[in-house]
């Protein structure tokens, strides 16, 4: 479990078939084997750790969720430790489970902050709300405004400055969970509890 509080700008050093190994001093600093590590909103199990940098399995349905598989060696990404349980709740109860994969469609600057527009893969929109929480590449963002199957969030200077979200430009993918509460919520509505409507 995490708090979408992006800690660290972490750096990709190695990608492989089946795993990826990423930069990080502050994450790394007291990580230990079997840990869970946010990247980019993704939750890893961290498996080798050589310095600063860790090494974590990456699975099949990872990639196949995700856009993980198009880390390159150099690429940024945000990084966060699990939460315990005398964390502080600063942005919202996030699960490292990524739902899809959004695109940016927007951005638009203004003077102390930044508006940016996405593009929800189809079936996401449902479990979005104006006011809402929602995570975006690891980072807790509340929702401004929705549209269909685009939304739009804003960012304050220290997020554009301290997660991949103030780097990423139109067109780029970005990994979306929603909140889990609606979905838990749809189950237990549902006629007869998996998932299916009335």
């Amino acid at each position: 479990m995490f708090t979408g509080i992006v800690e660290e700008l972490g750096e990709v050093v190695k990608t492989g078939e089946s795993s990826l190994s990423v930069r990080g001093p502050l994450v790394t600093s007291d990580v230990a084997l079997g840990d869970s590590i946010s990247v980019n909103g993704c939750c890893l199990t961290v498996v080798m750790i050589d310095g600063d940098v860790l090494t974590a399995d990456v699975m099949a349905e990872t990639y196949r969720r995700t856009a993980v598989g198009d880390l390159a060696p150099g690429d940024r990404v945000n990084l966060e430790r699990a939460a315990t349980l005398t964390t502080r709740l600063g942005g919202h109860l996030v699960q490292g489970h990524v739902d899809g994969v959004a695109e940016i469609t927007a951005r638009t600057p203004a003077a102390e902050w930044e508006e940016v527009s996405f593009r929800l893969p189809e079936g996401l929109a449902k479990y979005v709300v104006e006011k809402g929480s929602i995570t975006i590449d690891g980072t807790s963002l509340t929702v401004t405004a929705i549209d269909g199957d685009d939304f739009t969030v804003g960012l304050i200077p220290a997020t554009l400055e301290a997660t991949t979200l103030g780097r990423k430009q139109v067109g780029d993918p970005v990994h979306i969970e929603v909140d889990v509460t609606a979905k838990h919520i749809e189950k237990l509505l549902s006629a007869n509890g998996n998932g299916e409507a009335r």
